[in-house]
């Protein structure tokens, strides 16, 4: 783990006269997190101490976990914070703290003490931090409008994966017309059979984002890492031994299962139906496995029109609004790197 502090976990417990201190990467005992993680409301794959493992293997990425401890040296709070940027000059403007899910809370002091010092920590070494979170973080509102974060109005589908029969009722007639021809003319979904296929996979997604959704991308590596670290599984769509689609999915055993990154070559393979299939698959895995539910992380802001919202809603998914917090901690920076990477993109 990185080494950010020196003393140790007695040594901030004799000094302190406070009923909470925070503790920081290597401080943090792995058995007490799993314990913390496993008994938390808010917990997520990226929360977990495997996600932490999994972004330290990525050069490209900084990865901290801060955690806030009682004095009986008790996790009460934690949360797993990512460092991106963009390559080249854009990453001047673009550098931001993601806390995917959000944090684990537990009571009101802890948060407060958690996302005061992320704030403080942060300051001045990222434009801005995001929590995207996955679930109703609605009884800690007041600490973050306290501590003034801003909640933005974002939208999301969770997916019931409770038996077959029940998600076929509550797909669309035609999404599921669609899961059934794609079958019917040969697709079907597999585990990658090797770092091959997951390279096909990367350069289909590749694809995707520099000519149609424009954003940025992690590279290859990102990608073989999570293949080999086991924070969730790939479903791959073959048709006559070729990959055509697939998707990425953390998954947390008996919980949920998540949308990170899908694709398909739809419009080549328009009677496979690459993408449908891919996020089939998925549900398909957590219906065999006792996951309660998918979740597609993120059907857009509510303010704005969001082309794939629709394409995510005919899977029959309950909408939810959980929303995200942010906190802009350079506001200069922040609104020059909007513009311009807004800008980029409509040149791309």
């Amino acid at each position: 783990m990185k080494k950010r502090l020196t003393v140790t976990i007695n040594d901030l417990k004799k000094a302190s006269y406070m009923p909470y201190k925070v503790i920081t990467n290597e401080l943090i005992p792995i058995s007490d997190w799993y314990r913390f993680f496993q008994n938390n409301l808010f917990r997520s794959p990226f929360q977990s101490p495997d996600a932490y493992t999994f972004f330290s293997k990525i050069d490209t990425i900084e990865t901290d976990v801060h955690a806030v401890i009682n004095e009986d040296g008790d996790i009460k709070a934690l949360t797993l914070v990512i460092t991106q940027k963009e390559n080249g000059i854009k990453g001047f403007f673009s550098k931001r703290g993601i806390l995917y899910g959000g944090p684990l809370l537990d009571d009101i002091d802890a948060a407060k003490e958690l996302l005061h010092y992320v704030t403080n920590f942060y300051r001045g070494k990222v434009i801005y931090l995001e929590s995207r979170n996955y679930f109703n973080y609605e009884r800690f509102a007041n600490v973050y409008k306290q501590l003034k974060w801003e909640y933005i109005p974002w939208l999301n589908f969770h997916l019931k994966t409770d038996d077959v029969k029940s998600v076929h009722k509550r797909m669309s007639s035609g999404r599921l017309r669609q899961v059934k021809k794609g079958i019917k003319n040969g697709a079907i979904w597999e585990e990658p059979r090797g770092k091959e296929d997951v390279e096909s996979f990367y350069y289909i997604l590749k694809n995707l984002y520099n000519n149609i959704i424009k954003k940025p991308l992690p590279d290859l590596n990102f990608f073989l890492k999570f293949y080999n670290v086991g924070l969730g599984k790939y479903f791959l769509i073959y048709f006559e031994g070729e990959v055509i689609g697939g998707i990425m999915c953390p998954i947390l055993d008996n919980k949920s299962i998540y949308e990170w990154y899908i694709c398909g070559k739809d419009k080549e393979y328009k009677d496979q139906y690459p993408s449908v299939l891919a996020t089939y698959a998925a549900i398909d895995y957590g219906l065999r496995n006792n996951i309660s539910y998918f979740d597609f992380m993120g059907a857009g802001p509510v303010s704005d029109s969001y082309g794939v919202r629709q394409f995510k809603a005919r899977f029959g998914g309950d909408q939810v609004e959980y929303g995200r917090y942010r906190i802009i901690l350079n506001h200069t920076l922040f609104a020059i790197g909007k513009t311009g990477l807004q800008l980029l993109a409509r040149l791309k």
